[in-house]
């Protein structure tokens, strides 16, 4: 079936949040702080008030009062405070009648500031970093199954290296918009936003209202990556900035602010430990994790979780440790700690296949489990190994020649790598409604949001299935708070936890329809679902999904630069909904995962705290010249459900590994292991030198087979 919103999007149809038609709006613009730690001395807003245009100009001393004790992250109490606790911060803002007389205006405002020293560099030994209480997923930051560092020091073979990622930016196509307008003590928000319900409930209690009082628009969003699962301090100011006006007021980030104000995947910096028997069977995991926080707030994603349900080791040991730093606090981006997680995790399970002479893809095979290492429940289908042998077959890996640095064509190295993949089955309670109306068309009800992935399309075919009609009788409404209960568009839960409510609404109406001998009453017929006792019978099981990636790669011995000739990816995630819109999420996640490991880097200036590299000029992502001949496919997979959608979360279980498989293809390719991502010209061109120099030691043949010159 082909996107329901499609032709809307296309022709320019479809509403975006900053595209709501608002009379009598204002302009905001932020003034953002050029010190990286400090407090604001005072603000000088007469330079802009004088500006033709100019309304008002908040700061810290004018902004209305925001509840500081709400349980939301201290990112959100935007001018609540002269305390600076990150560059770029808002400090104050400008309001006025047009964009560019709000712009000129915060150019105008003078800010002085008292600065601090500040620390903006992660380090694996800061003796700041401390062990999670908790990271994202709930579980606790120190986890350990077993003796890890007993068996590592029994087992016969041993690996150990260390590995980095960096700062990644979820960078989605619209940038970050509001429209906020006030109505007494009610708040509407056109907020491109990834989760209406839950965004009023926080704004709610931010702002010191009622449940209830904030309604959150957003029909349309130009991706998010997790970056608008909540609202960011962009949408409060615009908030507050209405609120002080009495007027609705609009903000868009440029993309240089998006950089500065908009929470990205932190960096990590992970020391990996394997033990393993001769045979290549794992003994021993040790995963250690330290990871960036802002010194405002706790933020510690589940780095560590994916390693303890890959593979049967024994004993399991994961540390996520977080270093406060004067940053922004960083949050969501596509499979948070699974993505930088299962890159170390895949690489040295690389390394160890290489130490033991054992085919990477074997390797896996022989750690396979039915069992789930952490949790002891059987998993409810596991697909891992069916998805690493199919993908072996279509990528001929049988042909490969496991022997690394030896395969040239011209000037160009060339080697083929395999990771594997997996991200958690996750399922929300939601709510829905479903109505039939008089004229024999039904409008199904609820509190989801399309952020592109196609979830639009995917509910109305659940609900026509449902229903047992064609899609042309059946209205969807989404994209609301007012639409009830209903989980965010992230962790690639939202089909599965929508779709299982409104499946439940349209049977329990069919039902209801069945009394009154099927025939609609006068006035139409509603019935109202929630599946929060349903989603508790998923408990008896661990619910995953797996895949396998595999990459070739070709690298250039005069200048360095590195190709990727072809991705693959095969997957096992129950039953998939849609296959246009399913390919669409495999095949983008897998584009994100090449980015992550060839381009993809947030540089940090130690001086003065910024990032140097704000723009798509200097933060590079991959284009469509970057992308090759692409695959992805995914196998039939039958899973012990009770959600009738039987389906898994897709979309982001296609980056989990994605730059593993690159980075490992990399080292079939030139015979080094790069371990810090990403791996730019600069790195590459070191590997290539550091390789011709262990061919010379070798003698001259060895130095003309490989014959890298970097």
């Amino acid at each position: 079936m082909t996107r329901v919103d499609g032709l809307d999007k296309v022709t320019g149809a479809a509403t975006y949040a900053y595209e709501f038609p608002t009379p009598d709006v204002g302009y905001v613009w932020p003034v953002q702080a050029t010190i990286a730690r400090g407090r604001v001395t005072e603000v000088d807003g007469a330079p802009a008030l004088a500006r033709p245009g100019v309304l008002a100009v908040l700061d810290s001393g004018n902004a209305p009062r925001l509840n500081t004790e709400a349980q939301a992250g201290p990112d959100l109490f935007v001018l609540q405070s002269p305390e600076v606790a990150y560059h770029g911060q808002i400090v104050a803002a400008v309001v006025a009648t047009s964009l560019e007389a709000a712009r000129e205006g915060a150019a105008a405002v003078r800010v002085s500031y008292e600065q601090e020293p500040h620390d903006v560099v992660l380090r694996f030994d800061d003796e700041r970093a401390q062990v999670a209480e908790t990271v994202t997923d709930g579980s606790p930051g120190f986890v350990e199954h077993g003796d890890a560092e007993g068996a590592l020091a029994a087992a016969p073979v041993r690996t150990e290296a260390m590995y980095t990622t960096p700062v990644e930016h979820t960078s989605p196509m619209e940038p970050h918009a509001t429209i906020a307008a006030w109505d007494e003590d009610r708040l509407t928000l056109y907020n491109a936003d990834q989760g209406p319900f839950m965004s009023s409930q926080l704004l709610a209690a931010v702002f010191g209202l009622d449940q209830g009082a904030v309604e959150v628009v957003a029909e349309y969003i130009g991706g998010g990556f997790g970056s608008k699962g909540i609202p960011r301090s962009p949408a409060v100011l615009a908030a507050l900035a209405a609120k002080h006006l009495g007027r609705p007021v609009k903000i868009a980030l440029t993309r240089q602010q998006m950089f500065q104000l908009i929470p990205y995947r932190a960096p990590t910096i992970q020391r990996i430990r394997l033990g393993a028997e001769r045979d290549g069977r794992l003994t021993a995991i040790d995963h250690e994790v330290v990871q960036q926080r802002s010194a405002m707030a706790e933020f510690a994603d589940q780095t560590g979780s994916s390693t303890r349900v890959m593979y049967a080791a024994p004993n399991i040991r994961t540390t996520v440790k977080t270093a406060p730093l004067d940053v922004l606090t960083p949050a969501w981006f596509r499979a948070p700690g699974h993505t930088p997680g299962m890159f170390a995790l895949e690489s040295a399970m690389d390394e160890l296949a290489t130490e033991l002479e054992i085919d990477p893809v074997e390797l896996r095979i022989r750690n396979d489990t039915g069992v789930d290492p952490d949790s002891g429940k059987p998993f409810s289908s596991r697909g891992l190994v069916a998805c690493l042998r199919e993908g072996a077959a279509r990528f001929d890996w049988a042909l490969r020649d496991p022997k690394p640095g030896i395969r040239r064509e011209g000037r160009w190295l060339v080697g083929t790598g395999v990771a594997s993949a997996h991200h958690p089955d996750y399922v929300f309670p939601s709510s829905a409604t479903a109505r039939a109306e008089a004229d024999g068309t039904f409008t199904v009800r609820v509190g989801a949001v399309d952020i592109g992935t196609g979830g639009r399309t995917a509910l109305t075919q659940l609900a026509a299935d449902a229903l047992g009609i064609p899609v042309e009788r059946l209205r969807l409404e989404i994209g609301r708070a007012s639409l009830g209960p209903a989980p965010f568009a992230g962790g690639s839960l939202g089909t599965a936890s929508w779709g299982w409510a409104v499946d439940k609404a349209c049977r329990a109406l069919l039902a209801e329809l069945d009394t009154y001998g099927g025939a609609v009453p006068d006035g139409g017929l509603e019935v109202r679902a929630d599946t929060t006792e349903d989603v508790e019978l998923r408990a008896s099981f661990s619910r995953h999904s797996f895949g396998a990636h595999f990459a070739q790669v070709r690298v250039d011995t005069d200048t360095g630069e590195i190709r990727v000739d072809r991705m693959l990816g095969v997957f096992a995630a129950g039953r998939i909904v849609n296959p246009k819109t399913a390919r669409s999420q495999f095949v983008g996640a897998m584009t994100m995962g090449l980015s992550m490991a060839l381009l993809e880097i947030g540089e940090v200036d130690p001086v003065f705290g910024d990032f140097a590299n704000h723009d798509f000029a200097g933060y590079h992502v991959a284009a469509n010249a970057d992308v090759p001949k692409l695959e992805a496919l995914w196998l039939d997979e039958q899973d012990d459900n009770p959600n009738p959608v039987r389906g898994k979360g897709i979309g982001e279980l296609g980056i989990v590994g994605a730059a593993a498989a690159v980075t490992n293809a990399f080292h079939h390719a030139t015979g080094q292991r790069v371990r810090d991502l990403p791996i730019r010209v600069e790195r590459s061109r070191e590997a290539l030198r550091a390789a011709r120099a262990e061919a010379q030691k070798r003698g001259p043949g060895a130095a003309e087979q490989g014959k890298p010159v970097g």
